[in-house]
């Protein structure tokens, strides 16, 4: 479990920034109320979806997107991060804990195709090379290449 803080509007600005121009399932790991989803929608980013585990969460979000007028065009599942296969996911959001990243990097590895890109908020990764990073501080995000990541 990791605990609920949302993405500040500079934060999700700076996710989405990271993938502007890209296409494919977009995925938040740990969605929580749903904003980064929403605003991956809102750019074009379709599929998009997010997979949260604490059941207040999921119905803020899927409120959210009722409220924004994306009722049944974003999805969000009670799905735990673990056991969903991501082999199809082009875009991946991750705004976990550092203590998370190590495993998910295992797990990312095994499941992401080659031209897959990884953006962390936060915290990045410590074990990979960002192809790019954007923001200071806090707002910081960075991309990970899987193709880059792999060599």
């Amino acid at each position: 479990q990791v605990p609920y803080q949302p993405s500040s509007p500079r934060q999700v600005a700076n996710a989405l920034a990271l993938l502007r121009g890209r296409a494919g399932k977009t995925v938040d790991l740990g969605s929580g109320d749903g904003r980064l989803v929403l605003e991956a929608y809102r750019q074009g980013l379709r599929p998009a979806l997010g997979y949260e585990l604490n059941p207040w969460l999921l119905c803020l979000a899927n409120y959210r997107a009722w409220k924004a007028g994306y009722h049944g065009k974003v999805s969000f599942l009670k799905k735990d991060l673990w056991k969903v296969n991501l082999s199809d996911c082009h875009n991946v959001i991750v705004f976990l804990a550092p203590s998370v990243k190590p495993p998910l990097a295992t797990k990312l590895l095994a499941e992401l195709p080659d031209d897959a890109r990884v953006v962390a908020g936060r915290f990045p990764f410590p074990s990979w090379t960002p192809s790019s990073s954007l923001g200071q501080g806090l707002e910081q995000v960075w991309a990970y290449d899987m193709k880059e990541v792999r060599r």
